[in-house]
C-alpha cells in the first residue's frame, strides 16, 4: 500500500516538474505577436514559431543552405513565470525588408544579428532605448547616417555595420559606448574625421574602418586603446604618418594598415608588440631599412611591407620563429638574398626590388627549397629580359612573336574573333601567395603576390575561379584572382605598337536580390608600368555580375621586347562579402596583338644556346647541300660538254 502511494506521488511530482519546465519556456503572447510583426517587416514570408518552446519552425519555403536562424529565450523567475526573447538571429536568408523599430517590444532583447541579408532602409533610432549588447548588420543595403542615438546604448559590446551603404560623419556620441569592445565600420561611404570622443573607448579590442572616405590623419588617440588586439585600416581615406605612439598597443595581434596618403615616414617602432601575428603595413610610404626587431617577434606569422620605399639589405638575422608569409614586394631593397630569409617562411615574395641578380648557382635558385619564392623583377639586371627571367641560364630570344592570347584560370579554348579561330592558351596554374610562373615554350608568364586573409586556407589553393554552371562562354567562366598584385608578362615580342584587350566577368558575385550580389571589387590596372584604369569595377563596366566586359588599351608601345600587365588591389571594396577572400584583382583572359604585323610567330633568332646551336648547324648543313647540288650540276654539265 505504501509503495502504491509513493508511486502515485512520484508520478504527480514528475508531472508538476514537466509543467514547470513548460511554463518556464513559454513566451508572453505580446512577445510572440511582436516577433510576428518583426519578421514580417524584415520580409519573412513563411513564419512559423512555437511560443511555448521558443522554437522556430519555418522562415522560408526553401532556405539557403548557409542560412542560420534562432530565437534565444531565457527564463526570469524573479520577474514572472515566462521566458523572454534575448537574442534574434537571421543570417544568410537574403531578407529583402527593412529593420523593424518593433524590436523595442522585446524588452529583454540583448543581441540582434541580421548579417548577410538584403535589408534596406535606415537603422531605427528607436533601438536606442534598448539594453542591447550586440548589433550585427554586416552585408546589407542599409543607407543614411549612423543614428547618433546609438550612443545611448551604453551596454553595447559589439557594433558591426560592415559592407552597407551608410554615409555621412560618424557621430561623436558613439564615444559614449564605454563598454564597446568591437567596432566594425568597413566598406561604407563614411566621411569626415574620426570623432575625438573615440579616445574614451578604452575597452576596444577590435577596430576596423577599411574602404571608406574618411579624412584627416590617423589620430594619435588610438594610444588609449590599450586592450586593442585587431586594428584594420585599408584604404580608409585617413592619411599618414602612422602615429609613433602606436607602439603602446602591446596587445595587438593583428595590425593591418595599407594604401594611405601622406608624407614619407620611418618604419614604426613595434618592438613592444610581442603578441603580433599578422603585420601589414602596405603602401604606407615607409622609408628606411627594415628594423631587425621585426625578425625577433616570436609569434609573427605574416609580414607584409610591400609597395613602400624601403632600402638597404634584407636582415641576415634568422627570424625567431618560422613565418608563413613574407611580402617585401615593390621596394628598393639591395644586396643579396640571404639564406636566413629562405629558411624563414613558406612563402616569400621579393619581386620588384633592386636586389643582386640571382643566377642558377645561387641558393635562391635551387630546386630543393622548401618554400614558394617569387623573384620576378627582384633585381636590376643588365637587360630587361634578365629582370623577368630570374635563375635563367641565358637571355636571348629563340624567336619573336607579335601576339599572345591567354585564358586566365582555364584551359586552352578556341574563340571566334573577326571571322577567325583564335586559340587562347590555358592558364590553369594553381598559383599561390608568392608565385612565379614562366612558360619557356610560349614565352609568357605571371607573378602573383599576396595571401587571402581570413579565409582559413594556409595552403592557398584559391587563385583560380570557375563559375559552374554558367551561361557565360568558356573564356569568361574561369578567372585568375590575386589578393594584392598580379602581373602577366610576354617577352620576346617584336618591338612596335600593340593593342591590349583585357577580358573580365565578375564570377564571384551574383546578379540577383541576395547578399551574394552585395560584394564590391575595385582594383587598379597598369600597362607597361603606367596606370591606365584607376578603381576599376568590373560590375559597373559590364552593368552587372556574370556579364562579359572587354577593356581595350590601344597603342601600347613595346621598345625592349617585353610587355607587362599588372593588376593591383589598393584596399578598396569589400573583403568578406559574400564570404572571406572575395576581393582583389580578377581577370578572365587577355590578348596582346601587334598593330602592324600579322598574329603569328615571327622571325627566328639565334639563341638559347642549345636551340641556337642546333638551328645554326641545321642551317649550315642546308647551305652546303644546296651549294653541293649546284656545283654538281655545273660539274656534270661540264663533263657532258667535254664528251661531246
Amino acid at each position: 500500500m505504501e509503495f502504491r502511494i509513493f508511486f502515485a506521488l512520484s508520478i504527480i511530482a514528475l508531472s508538476c516538474f514537466r509543467w514547470m519546465r513548460f511554463a518556464e519556456s513559454k513566451l508572453p503572447q505580446e512577445e510572440v505577436d511582436a516577433l510576428g510583426e518583426i519578421t514580417t517587416m524584415m520580409g519573412v514570408t513563411h513564419w512559423e514559431f512555437d511560443g511555448d518552446t521558443c522554437q522556430i519552425k519555418k522562415v522560408t519555403l526553401e532556405p539557403p543552405s548557409e542560412a542560420k536562424s534562432s530565437i534565444g529565450c531565457e527564463y526570469h523567475p524573479e520577474k514572472d513565470n515566462f521566458s523572454h526573447v534575448v537574442r534574434i538571429e537571421f543570417k544568410w536568408y537574403n531578407l529583402p525588408g527593412t529593420l523593424p523599430p518593433q524590436m523595442v517590444k522585446l524588452p529583454y532583447l540583448r543581441e540582434i544579428d541580421l548579417s548577410l541579408n538584403y535589408l534596406n532602409g535606415t537603422i531605427p533610432k528607436e533601438w536606442a532605448s534598448m539594453k542591447l549588447t550586440t548589433i550585427a548588420l554586416m552585408a546589407n543595403r542599409l543607407s543614411g547616417e549612423i543614428p547618433k542615438e546609438l550612443g545611448n546604448i551604453t551596454t553595447l559590446v559589439n557594433l558591426d555595420l560592415e559592407a552597407n551603404q551608410l554615409s555621412g560623419h560618424v557621430p561623436s556620441q558613439l564615444g559614449n559606448l564605454i563598454n564597446l569592445q568591437r567596432l566594425v565600420l568597413s566598406s561604407n561611404n563614411l566621411s569626415g574625421t574620426l570623432p575625438e570622443t573615440f579616445a574614451l573607448l578604452h575597452n576596444l579590442t577590435e577596430f576596423r574602418i577599411s574602404d571608406n572616405s574618411f579624412s584627416g590623419k590617423i589620430p594619435s588617440f588610438i594610444q588609449n586603446w590599450k586592450l586593442l588586439q585587431r586594428l584594420e585600416m585599408h584604404a580608409s581615406g585617413l592619411e599618414g604618418p602612422i602615429p609613433s605612439n602606436i607602439s603602446l598597443l602591446s596587445n595587438l595581434t593583428i595590425l593591418r594598415i595599407s594604401d594611405i596618403d601622406g608624407p614619407s615616414q620611418d618604419f614604426p617602432v613595434l618592438s613592444s608588440m610581442k603578441k603580433m601575428r599578422r603585420l601589414v603595413l602596405r603602401n604606407c610610404n615607409i622609408t628606411g631599412e627594415i628594423p631587425s626587431d621585426i625578425w625577433k617577434m616570436e609569434n609573427l606569422k605574416m609580414l607584409d611591407v610591400s609597395f613602400n620605399q624601403l632600402v638597404g639589405e634584407i636582415p641576415t638575422i634568422k627570424p625567431a620563429a618560422p613565418m608563413t608569409f613574407i611580402f617585401l614586394t615593390g621596394n628598393k631593397l639591395t644586396g643579396n638574398v640571404p639564406d636566413s630569409i629562405l629558411a624563414a617562411g613558406g612563402n616569400v615574395d621579393l619581386s620588384y626590388n633592386n636586389l643582386t641578380w640571382q643566377g642558377p648557382g645561387q641558393s635562391a635558385c635551387q630546386d630543393n627549397l622548401n618554400l614558394n619564392l617569387n623573384l620576378f623583377r627582384s633585381s636590376l639586371g643588365t637587360t630587361k629580359l634578365q629582370d623577368v627571367l630570374p635563375c635563367s641560364k641565358t637571355f636571348k630570344c629563340p624567336r619573336y612573336s607579335s601576339c599572345l592570347h591567354v585564358n586566365s584560370g582555364g584551359k586552352d579554348v578556341m574563340m571566334k574573333e573577326n571571322g577567325q579561330n583564335i586559340l587562347y592558351i590555358g592558364d590553369s596554374v594553381p598559383g599561390g601567395t608568392a608565385e612565379y610562373y614562366n612558360d619557356l615554350k610560349k614565352l609568357w608568364g605571371f607573378s602573383s603576390t599576396g595571401d587571402f586573409m581570413d579565409d582559413d586556407d594556409i595552403q592557398n589553393t584559391r587563385y583560380t575561379k570557375t563559375l559552374s554552371p554558367s551561361n557565360l562562354s568558356e573564356l569568361y567562366a574561369t578567372a585568375r584572382v590575386s589578393p594584392i598584385s598580379l602581373t602577366y608578362f610576354h617577352y620576346c615580342l617584336e618591338n612596335g605598337n600593340y593593342t591590349v584587350k583585357l577580358h573580365f566577368a565578375e564570377i564571384q558575385f551574383t546578379n540577383d536580390r541576395t547578399c551574394n550580389s552585395l560584394g564590391k571589387r575595385l582594383f587598379d590596372i597598369y600597362v607597361q608600368d603606367g596606370l591606365v584604369l584607376k578603381d576599376f569595377n568590373i560590375e559597373e563596366k559590364a552593368h552587372g555580375a556574370q556579364k562579359p566586359y572587354i577593356a581595350t588599351i590601344p597603342n601600347v608601345s613595346v621598345t625592349d621586347n617585353i610587355l607587362e600587365i599588372r593588376l593591383y588591389y589598393a584596399g578598396k571594396g569589400t573583403e568578406r562579402v559574400p564570404y572571406p577572400a572575395a576581393y582583389g584583382p580578377l581577370i578572365s583572359a587577355f590578348s596582346i596583338v601587334s598593330n602592324s604585323k600579322p598574329c603569328s610567330v615571327q622571325k627566328k633568332a639565334v639563341n638559347y644556346i642549345i636551340v641556337g646551336v642546333g638551328f645554326g648547324i641545321t642551317a649550315l648543313c642546308l647551305v652546303l647541300i644546296i651549294v653541293g647540288i649546284l656545283w654538281w650540276k655545273h660539274f656534270f654539265k661540264g663533263i657532258i660538254r667535254t664528251e661531246k
